[in-house]
């Protein structure tokens, strides 16, 4: 399966490359394939590029959703713990 998740464009480099903030990590990325995306914009990032941008409130939910689904799967994870001691 493949996940392509939001991520904000923080620093242009040179050429198509750029730094993006996806959940408190950085890491560079191309945007080759999205190079209307400028400093502050919202892209889909899949594989080291940037394939599109994202609305912010759309790219917002998203990330809502994707914190969601980590509290869940760690509460599970404790309970799951719990009866494993």
């Amino acid at each position: 399966m493949c996940l392509a998740i939001p991520a904000r464009v923080i620093k242009r480099l040179d050429g198509d490359d750029a730094i993006i903030d996806a959940g408190g990590v950085e890491k560079r990325v191309s945007l080759a394939l999205a190079p209307e995306a400028a400093l502050g914009d919202y892209v889909i990032v899949h594989a080291g590029y940037a394939i599109s941008r994202l609305d912010p409130e759309e790219a917002l939910r998203t990330l809502e959703l994707f914190a969601e689904m980590q509290r869940e799967t760690q509460g599970q994870l404790h309970e799951v713990r719990g009866r494993i001691s």
